[in-house]
């Protein structure tokens, strides 16, 4: 399909904003820190802003609005035919902007807003002073959102592993043993990554945390650096409290040169791709690889291919745990030297929930602006479950950017089979991935061992046993295929005891 300059979707402006201060008054509410990164891109859009029709807000957590979309336009002065406000999901940021420049690309919008923020650094001082928030009304009736834990299998729940930080450790083992590394290989490259990705956020501007942290400072547990699920420490997850905001404006070739935006300003949305996994992660096959995450990104690195160009010139790899860029940069072949990262990822630039990868938007067009010419935005949201990529550059795209972003057909036969899932176990039982779970002291309170029985099923154990979690954690080598007993415990779930 031949765009015509009113059709070729490109980024027009990016705004970002990052407020450090203990305070919490009123500028520090996500309502406010959007309407501020929406200006800030309005100033290199050249004033696309008040002409916008279409807007798409990434679904907050750290506050809840009535009626955000609504909120935000009277604050912003425009109004939109079209006012999103989005799901959970950290890939959500690259949907919505693939998704706005597919509309620009049919004539069907002509100006787009994506925006998001959140404030929970500002929430979590004001409950430490025992203070009222002085912000806009929170919404008690307003819907939750489902949110990742609402698709947990209730065992899982029972056992305390019904949050991400819990269950991408099982990955974490699982692939580093189908990789033949021992635990200590493990950690030393996860202290590798985690490092090259502190070193881009200590010169990006609105990171966080912009400190240069060596391997061992991310892998060695201290008191500031505990243990939360093993084998991650607290470096080495999501860093959620902050106050960040930021927005991206995309309208057509031909509306921005008319704005009067210069050319190298302007950035190239080309090709999106994204695939499910099953949502239920008790079921999956295993626990060594993401199917969705290998069609997402083999069909963008073809697409790349297809281009001439050997790689991608940037990247931003989701990183709210280090098996997430680890699988993708496996997937993608790239040298352990590979910068995987923009922004300085998830841990160190920050975490503001769903709206990381609009940060990590804002920082690909500034590189793309600086020197490169393709860069890949790669997020993942839930467990593991859901995954979006994006290309975008400095020239337009030969593909059709109009097609369906879906390629499911690619990841579905490599899903393999659903297990079946035994909630009473008894009997012997061969260890497919554990982890072990933290206090706020960093002691260890039981590990959790994902395990099939002699049926064939899949089960989750629990042992609380110090010998049994140091059996578990030796750095030596992966306990994986070990064969073990599970019993009842007096609470009536299931006890898990290694033979040896």
């Amino acid at each position: 399909m031949t765009l015509t300059p009113d059709q070729i979707p490109v980024i027009a402006g990016v705004g970002e904003i990052t407020e450090r201060s203990k305070d919490f008054g009123p500028e520090f509410e996500p309502l406010a820190l959007m309407a501020q990164a929406a200006k800030r891109a309005d100033a290199e859009a050249r004033g696309l802003l008040s002409q916008i029709d279409s807007l798409d807000i990434v679904g907050l957590v750290s506050w809840r609005y009535e009626n955000p979309t609504a909120q935000l336009c009277e604050r912003l002065g425009v109004s939109p035919t079209r006012a999103v406000y989005g799901d959970v999901g950290g890939e959500s940021p690259i949907r919505f902007l693939h998704e706005a420049a597919q509309r620009i690309a049919r004539g069907q919008s002509s100006v787009a807003l994506i925006v998001g923020a959140e404030a929970q650094y500002a929430v979590n001082n004001a409950k430490r002073a025992n203070a009222d928030l002085p912000w806009t009304p929170y919404a008690t009736q307003a819907p939750r959102f489902k949110r990742a834990a609402d698709y947990v299998h209730p065992l899982a729940i029972k056992m305390g592993v019904a949050w991400p930080v819990n269950v991408y450790p099982f990955y974490e083992v699982g692939a580093a043993h189908a990789w033949g590394q021992t635990p200590e290989q493990t950690l030393r490259e996860t202290g590798e990554i985690w490092s090259a990705y502190s070193k881009v956020a200590a010169r990006n501007p609105y990171a966080w945390l912009p400190k240069v942290l060596t391997p061992e400072d991310v892998t060695t547990p201290t008191a500031d650096n505990r243990f939360i699920s093993w084998p991650y420490t607290k470096r080495m997850v999501a860093n959620p409290n902050v106050n960040q905001g930021a927005a991206v404006i995309i309208t057509s070739l031909a509306k921005a040169r008319a704005a009067g935006i210069p050319d190298d300003q302007l950035v190239f949305i080309g090709l999106g791709a994204f695939a499910n996994e099953r949502r239920d992660w008790l079921a999956r096959t295993d626990y060594t690889h993401s199917a969705a995450q290998q069609a997402v990104l083999e069909t963008l690195a073809n697409q790349i291919a297809q281009n001439d160009h050997d790689s991608f010139d940037a990247l931003e790899l989701y990183s709210c745990f280090p098996i997430v860029p680890k699988l993708a940069r496996r997937t993608l072949n790239l040298a352990p030297s590979t910068e995987p990262t923009v922004t300085g990822g998830l841990s160190f630039f920050g975490a503001p929930l769903n709206n990381h990868m609009t940060h990590a938007a804002c920082a690909m067009v500034r590189r793309i602006r600086e020197s490169a010419s393709t860069g890949l935005l790669y997020g993942q949201g839930e467990f593991v479950t859901k995954h979006y990529g994006l290309i975008i550059g400095r020239e337009p795209m030969s593909a059709d950017i109009t097609i369906d972003a879906r390629v499911q057909e690619k990841a579905t036969p490599l899903l393999g089979n659903a297990y079946p899932i035994d909630e009473t176990p008894n009997g012997t039982a061969t260890l497919e991935t554990f982890t072990v779970v933290y206090d706020h002291e960093g002691k260890a309170t039981h590990a959790v061992i994902l395990a099939k029985t002699e049926t064939g099923a899949r089960t989750v154990a629990r042992s609380s046993q110090p010998d049994e979690i140091a059996f578990l954690t030796a750095p030596q080598s992966f306990p994986v295929g070990t064969t073990g007993r599970i019993t009842t415990g007096a609470d009536g779930l299931p006890e898990w005891r290694h033979h040896g």
